[in-house]
């Protein structure tokens, strides 16, 4: 697999996805792994949400399951979405990480163990800390690290976590990020 990108986002961040994936085209020449923070006691809609506004294929990460270019993977409500030594997903009930499951830091961490420099992976607007340490973890992978501006971000803690850990980040607003992506892919 040429590369892979990871995205984490938590309050505000339908809103802000909303802004970043329909702007992707169907051919994008990478596989996008998300982790969104939603409740997780109930179908959160975000595969038919999605599948309806943006040209890539939409779908529920499956464990086991070989993540392909063109198409987003939302990580399944309650489960930690991780990635394996060969590039495969795996789906984990473990412990929540930073009070959530899916955890934004173990998909980051897991991607940057696996994909080392072919990874690029994006931190959005979110009320706490989770991704800082993995976007700090994917940095030091030789990984690409990307931070929504958290002066513009909906809600600024987690990307300003983010920066906090990781000061070389790449800032942006969020409609900057769409075309940032197709240049590096």
């Amino acid at each position: 697999m040429s590369g892979m990108i990871v995205i984490g986002a938590s309050a505000g961040g339908v809103q802000a996805l909303l802004t970043l994936l329909p702007a992707l085209p169907a051919q994008f020449p990478r596989p996008i792994l998300i982790v969104l923070h939603v409740p997780p006691d109930r179908d959160h809609g975000l595969v038919t949400l999605f599948r309806a506004r943006c040209a890539m294929h939409v779908c529920e990460a499956e464990d086991k399951q070989a993540p392909v270019p063109g198409t987003i993977y939302f990580a399944p409500a309650n489960y930690h979405l991780l990635v394996e030594s060969g590039g495969s997903m795996a789906l984990s009930a473990d412990d929540p990480v930073n009070h959530s499951r899916p955890s934004i830091d173990l998909l980051f961490e897991t991607a940057a163990d696996a994909m080392r420099s072919r990874l690029i992976a994006v931190l959005l607007t979110g009320a706490n800390a989770d991704g800082a340490m993995g976007l700090r973890a994917v940095a030091r992978a030789g990984g690409t690290a990307i931070v929504e501006d958290p002066d513009t971000a909906q809600v600024r803690a987690m990307p300003a976590a983010g920066l906090a850990l990781c000061p070389d980040a790449v800032r942006l607003v969020i409609n900057t990020i769409a075309p940032y992506l197709l240049r590096l892919a």
